[in-house]
């Protein structure tokens, strides 16, 4: 039944269904809101990396002494 997977028809077909769901004037408004919120969460990925990184590289090296 799902021999091929997705043709481009079933994608025309579910886009159809989107904008008549949805309505194209809600359509932009949620694409907006998606792409923010990708770049929020790509920066706040990459300032933890960062953090992650700083941290690892500043963070005070400590010899462990035998016990006497």
């Amino acid at each position: 039944m799902l021999r091929n997977g997705l043709e481009p028809w079933h994608l025309l077909i579910v886009a159809i269904v989107v904008i008549v769901l949805f309505g194209s004037k809600k359509l932009p408004e949620a694409a907006r809101g998606l792409g923010k919120s990708m770049r929020i969460l790509k920066s706040e990925a990459k300032a933890m990396k960062d953090d992650g990184a700083t941290e690892s590289a500043t963070a005070p090296v400590t010899e462990a002494r035998p016990a006497d």
